[in-house]
């Protein structure tokens, strides 16, 4: 291992390579900043280009670069407008928009910097210790331990639902299942539920989602509240943390790198489960007290996602490094990048090509480094996006949802598709319905629905459940998960009514 890092640094080091890093990162963090495009666009239009270096180190390092860039970067548009372009930062809206509303913007991208940055170096120090290991890992994990994931992913509802919710969280997520089955199904290559919409052939796009549940709803309430349409002046302030609130972060940083990298690991997880993931632990372990600021505005709650997101991000890289195996959709494009170089990803990769592997394993502490050092000093100009009066931030808002969403499938129908669901999301919101686990239904029902369509085709039927202890372990944790919220409620009561009794 000493020799393969010595082996990164050098190729690493070079004043190429470092190029290579900033031109990535710096692509990477203002592609992640505007919602709709995302890394998976950037990158699959980068193909060409990095292909036209011919040096493969160079090529990876660069679409390295703008791959965790953008999961970075693409907590700001989250913070400050409620519009998450990226899978990945859909959970960092829940707590870090309302810090911006609460006039802690500025603190807000602060600690999405410091928990980006040290979720990413978490996940790279693992990623370098741990790789060979972990790549005899992985393939233990097939279709029915996926599903069991996914099923653990969707129990974990109930940290998203605030106290008494927890049924109208399970409603919403019964939704975002349902819409998960327009278009063609796991099993057979037949449309489902399109009522004869060719543009509806491959489903709802994610992009048009996001923007109807999180972009829309928050300019309509800007409209219909005319009271919240002055100026944030007086809301940059603050940028600095605590030594108070960097203690209460410390822990949650330490443990959903950790987490997040684990998740990462597992080819089909990524980022966004990571995400959602690192957000129903910290929430399920916190006091009753801090549970109550989750939503509302908790440093905890913003910390979790956005350590847990770009240590994954890290993670991923070691199914396609060391298996060939794709843990997402851009770790597949850059899958394809690769070959197309006439480099073969797997376990001989890090024996016959170790100036690839190392240098960018190497390249990710020098790119987290530059990607902090980008942010940092950046965030009190990013934050004056919030002093803009709102009636002014309304028609951007506008623009960059209606972008986002056409630039995601290119095609017209969906401007009708986000104007549709965008109003019936502001009608859920004013009803107190919470949006969050709509869209985690829809983003984990096709992945469920594909492992469990393949889990019942292998097994003849659902014996898989009992034939894998993993499956079973899995999903033992996910009862475990829907049972704690009504566990803690009866407990708080139970405590409750003693004091009563005391008193």
């Amino acid at each position: 291992m000493l020799e393969g890092i010595l082996i990164g640094l050098q190729t690493a080091l070079s004043l190429q390579m470092l190029l290579m890093v900033i031109c990535g990162c710096l692509i990477g963090t203002f592609i992640g900043m505007l919602p709709g495009l995302g890394p998976m666009s950037i990158i699959a239009i980068m193909i060409p280009i990095a292909i036209s270096m011919g040096d493969p180190s160079a090529a990876l390092i660069l679409l390295a670069g703008v791959y965790y860039g953008a999961i970075f970067g693409g907590s700001t548009s989250s913070i400050l407008l409620n519009a998450p372009g990226v899978a990945g930062t859909v959970a960092s809206s829940f707590d870090g928009y309302p810090m911006s509303k609460n006039g802690m913007a500025g603190k807000a991208l602060s600690i999405a910097a410091i928990s980006s940055f040290c979720g990413g170096t978490i996940g790279a120090i693992l990623l370098m210790i741990f790789a060979p290991a972990l790549s005899s890992v992985a393939p233990l994990f097939h279709s029915p331990e996926y599903f069991a994931l996914m099923v653990v992913g969707l129990s974990a509802i109930a940290a998203f639902a605030g106290t008494g919710q927890v049924a109208k969280a399970m409603l919403m997520t019964l939704l975002g299942l349902i819409m998960a089955t327009v278009g063609e199904g796991a099993l057979f290559n037949m449309p489902r539920f399109t009522m004869g919409i060719m543009d509806l052939q491959s489903g709802f796009g994610f992009i048009t989602l996001a923007m109807a549940m999180f972009a829309l709803p928050e300019a309509l309430f800007l409209v219909l509240k005319p009271k919240e349409l002055k100026g944030g002046e007086g809301e940059i302030k603050d940028l600095r943390i605590s030594r108070a609130e960097a203690r209460a972060i410390a822990p949650v940083i330490g443990r959903q790198g950790l987490q997040g990298f684990f998740i990462g690991v597992l080819p089909g997880a990524g980022a966004t489960i990571a995400s959602f993931l690192g957000y129903a632990v910290e929430r399920n372990i916190a006091t009753k007290e801090e549970q109550e600021e989750f939503g509302h505005g908790s440093i905890k709650g913003l910390a979790a996602p956005e350590t847990a997101n770009n240590a994954a991000c890290t993670g991923s890289f070691v199914p396609l490094l060391t298996l060939g195996i794709p843990g997402s959709g851009t770790t597949a494009i850059l899958l394809g990048a690769l070959i197309a170089l006439n480099v073969t990803p797997g376990p001989r990769l890090m024996i016959d090509e170790p100036q690839i592997f190392w240098a960018v394993i190497v390249s990710m502490f020098i790119g987290n480094l530059v990607l902090l050092i980008l942010n940092l000093p950046l965030i009190p100009y990013i934050a004056k996006v919030l002093s803009v009066p709102r009636n002014y931030l309304i028609p951007f808002i506008l623009f960059f949802t209606l972008m986002g969403a056409y630039i995601g499938q290119n095609n017209a129908t969906e401007l009708l598709l986000l104007v549709g669901f965008g109003v019936c999301a502001t009608a859920l919101k004013f009803a107190d319905y919470p949006l969050a686990p709509l869209l985690i239904g829809f983003i984990l029902g096709g992945m469920l629905e594909d492992n469990f369509s393949r889990s019942m085709q292998l097994y003849d039927g659902a014996a898989f459940i009992w034939e894998r202890p993993m499956t079973l372990g899995l999903l033992a944790i996910a009862v475990i998960l829907v049972l704690l919220p009504s566990y803690r409620a009866r407990r708080a009561k139970a405590r409750a009514e003693g004091v009563a009794e005391g008193d």
